[in-house]
């Protein structure tokens, strides 16, 4: 009887989630997500999939704004009707998991970060041991071209101690290769291609069917590979509505974590399309204009009229559903974009990456009057072309690192900009160690500690004092 009820509460957990999202609020979610260039494939499919959706003749809507000198986006604050507050995907990048560093990831020049160096950096973000830094490194430079670990433990710790000299076994290789795998991007270090999905949907704390999902991919994922759906349907007993929305999410998730990593960023950049571009005048004034890219705008054919047809209705309404979505999300990416523009006003106008304050997804949600997750949406995997370069939404939000003799909160950047201005003028016959340096930013006014100056030197690639001279 008790194995009963769970399963019968099991059932009733999985159709709440399913009903926290109606149709319309799906549609925009996944639009929101969508880059400028993703967004116009959208359009496209959906105009030939819909008879009676037809691309606008008359000249395209102005999608651009200028701030005020005040700061920009004054309507930023505006009823949030256009959010429907629904719980989705929060990136990793904004949820504070460990990251490498804060370094801009610009469109700019020629210079090739690897995956190993990717991950090498973001040792700098965990306390680990020499000994534990000596495996890490191992097992970084062990994982094949996609990001995985696909050579058993016990088989590397015998390689480790023959052609390293590294004194490990597997439970110890385990215990660093569990750390690792907390690295970015998400997946990384997976032995299979079970544990790749499984590492990416365990961290994301804010999926609404994260359980199902974990129970799909952890118990029954032979079935998965299989594509046995009808059986997946009464093991987890769900319908096949919510089947059809755990292959959606399944589909978001990366089997190759570390293949789109190491490109050329200048390759990059060629293949960039911005999704918004603000540019910024002589006397400071700033623009923002959303990009529309090819997008044609969108109409109901007249053609539809006063159509009696149960058929030609149905098109109607997923047609008038589309439209309404593409405007409810160009309102909310200038409107996030508005409040961006706000609260790094300074970057924006003097291009001083120095110049870019502590800001959290929480701050623009406030400001907008969104919801975090609609602010994630936004910001994932969309550019902004300034007159200073065009870089990644994500870059904007910077986390505090310490706070200046006034008590106001310093970024990670602002450290590392004076620690690397100490560096350059520093006497190469005599450099400055870690704490010599620690001194002169305190006397400088930033309030950090040794090891955080050691922890940033480190991330910029500047080796210990002994080895610049």
């Amino acid at each position: 009887m008790s194995q009963r009820n769970l399963q019968i509460q099991e059932q009733t957990q999985g159709q709440v989630q399913v009903q926290q999202m109606l149709p319309q609020q799906v549609l925009l979610v996944r639009l929101t997500e969508m880059p400028v260039e993703a967004l116009q494939h959208r359009v496209e499919l959906e105009c030939l999939e819909n008879p009676w959706l037809e691309r606008k003749e008359s000249e395209e809507e102005d999608l651009s704004q200028v701030l005020p000198q005040g700061g920009g986006g004054e309507d930023a604050t505006d009823d949030s009707s256009y959010d429907y507050r629904s719980e989705d995907d929060i990136p990793d990048f904004l949820t504070g998991a460990s990251h490498s560093n804060n370094a801009a990831e610009y469109m700019a020049y020629d210079d090739t970060l690897s995956l190993t160096d990717r991950l090498r950096e973001q040792m700098a973000d965990f306390e680990l041991t020499d000994h534990e830094k000596e495996l890490m490194e191992y097992l970084i430079g062990s994982l094949d071209e996609d990001g995985l670990l696909k050579k058993s433990l016990a088989i590397l710790a015998d390689e480790a101690e023959i052609y390293q000299g590294l004194n490990t076994n597997p439970k110890e290789l385990e215990q660093v290769l569990t750390i690792l795998q907390l690295f970015d991007p998400a997946g990384i270090g997976a032995r299979s291609l079970q544990e790749c999905l499984l590492l990416q949907v365990k961290r994301n704390e804010d999926n609404p069917y994260k359980d199902l999902l974990i129970k799909l991919l952890d118990k029954y994922f032979d079935d998965f590979i299989h594509k046995r759906w009808q059986r997946i349907e009464q093991r987890l007993h769900i319908n096949e509505a919510q089947a059809e929305l755990l292959q959606r999410e399944i589909l978001k998730l990366n089997p190759r974590p570390g293949g789109s990593i190491g490109a050329k960023t200048s390759d990059r950049a060629q293949s960039i399309q911005p999704d918004f571009y603000v540019d910024t005048d002589e006397n400071g004034t700033i623009t923002v204009t959303l990009s529309r890219g090819n997008q044609p705008s969108l109409v109901i054919s007249p053609d539809a009229e006063g159509q009696q047809d149960a058929f030609v209705r149905q098109y109607v309404e997923r047609g008038q559903m589309f439209i309404n979505a593409l405007q409810q999300r160009s309102e909310t990416m200038m409107r996030t974009m508005q409040a961006i523009v706000k609260l790094q006003k300074p970057f924006f106008q003097e291009g001083d990456e120095t110049l870019l304050r502590p800001m959290k997804l929480d701050d623009v949600a406030e400001l907008t009057g969104y919801d975090i997750s609609t602010i994630s949406r936004v910001a994932n995997s969309k550019y902004v072309e300034t007159t200073f370069g065009t870089y990644p939404l994500k870059w904007f939000f910077t986390h505090k690192a310490t706070q200046n003799k006034e008590g106001d909160d310093v970024t990670a950047r602002q450290v590392m900009a004076a620690l690397r201005g100490l560096i350059g003028q520093e006497d190469k016959r005599q450099p400055l160690s870690d704490e010599r340096l620690t001194q002169l930013l305190q006397a400088d006014g930033f309030n950090i500690a040794r090891r955080t100056v050691a922890k940033y030197r480190e991330q910029m690639g500047i080796p210990v004092a002994r080895m610049r001279k």
